[in-house]
């Protein structure tokens, strides 16, 4: 075990409502800094002690000076930090290091509302990295990882850039328990709850009257995957989300679609098929069939890639691990039924 260090950080200028909002109601931010990084902080004023291990106390400080940063007056209002944001800002003090040596990807610079998206993770860096340098990327992994909404913004930066004419959102309406014919409405209105998600997104980093207008064009096509059947996609920007729950026969017609000058974005959880059973995930085999295949990259993300509540983090983790210990049981069960097979006496010898 590391020794324990001594970190002390002076937060300038002093402001008592700033410090208010950066320690939040009850402290409640500087115990997530403290249970999250293991570390304890006291204060008074602006003067914070940090006391830890050298890595964690470093980057705990570099943490409340980032967050302090946040709390500058807007219009002469100081705003207050919600423990996502928190949350979100631990997230990336610690891949600092990492950032800071070069290796952290491309950042994609759009301006949104919640202000310029880029990777907060290693992983989510690579994943950007290789939808900008390959026809075809594949995203793969639990839910909160930021696979769609970073492959969104990406869709949205190449449209800015002139680099596509167009963005099409597609993703297959496979019902998850409820019927499709039993909600209310057109067809319209019945696939909507599947494609609200993507919706969402451009919502968020375009604003809704531009995303509407561009809709109104065609620019932006948000539609279910059975639409994508005989058409040929050139100069586009193609997301496939929830692709785990295409069929193999779906999946390899989406990837024949792709025209001149078009890049596809495939993104699913593998952990979360929702198809009858029997049917195979069209996700799964094409991790088998295309790996190896150029212009084509394949991103693994994992719990610890989890960008929600820390306790999103948590769930996935604590479903891997039950889902791999009963695969080691199924593997011991099948070798003992092996073995048992072997040993048992040949009737024929007697």
């Amino acid at each position: 075990m590391s020794k324990l260090v001594s970190n002390e950080v002076v937060l300038e200028p002093e402001d008592n409502k700033r410090l208010s909002s950066l320690c939040g109601p009850f402290d409640d931010n500087i115990k997530q800094i403290e249970r999250r990084l293991g570390v304890e902080i006291t204060y008074r004023n602006n003067f914070f002690k940090i006391v830890g291990e050298p890595q964690q106390t470093k980057g705990a400080g570099e943490l409340l000076k980032l967050l302090y940063i946040e709390t500058q007056p807007v219009k002469g209002h100081i705003p207050d930090l919600p423990p996502d944001q928190v949350h979100l800002a631990i997230q990336e003090a610690n891949c600092l290091e990492r950032e800071e040596s070069g290796q952290y990807g491309k950042e994609i610079n759009i301006k949104t509302k919640r202000g310029v998206i880029k990777p907060r993770n290693p992983h989510q860096a690579q994943y950007v990295a290789n939808v900008v340098n390959h026809d075809i990327t594949f995203g793969i992994g639990p839910a909160g990882t930021g696979k769609t909404y970073l492959a969104v913004a990406c869709a949205v930066d190449a449209l800015e850039r002139q680099e596509v004419r167009r963005i099409l959102l597609t993703r297959p309406a496979v019902e998850a328990g409820e019927k499709l014919g039993f909600l209310p409405g057109d067809l319209s209105q019945k696939v909507d709850p599947y494609l609200r998600p993507l919706y969402d997104a451009l919502f968020e980093m375009m604003g809704f009257e531009k995303v509407e207008k561009l809709m109104e064009r065609n620019v932006i096509e948000v539609a279910p995957l059975a639409y994508m059947r005989g058409r040929t996609l050139n100069d586009a920007f193609i997301i496939l989300d929830e692709s785990q729950n295409t069929t193999v026969e779906q999946m390899k017609m989406f990837l024949t679609r792709i025209g001149f000058n078009s890049q596809a974005v495939i993104t699913g959880d593998i952990t979360q098929v929702d198809l009858p059973r029997g049917v195979r995930s069209g996700l799964r085999h094409a991790i088998n069939v295309l790996q190896g295949v150029s212009d084509i990259s394949f991103n693994f993300f994992t719990a610890g890639d989890v960008v929600r509540h820390p306790v999103v983090a948590r769930i996935v983790q604590a479903y891997e691990e039950y889902d791999a210990e009963q695969e080691r049981i199924r593997i011991a069960k099948k070798e003992a039924q092996e073995q048992e097979k072997l040993n048992k006496p040949d009737a024929s010898d007697d």
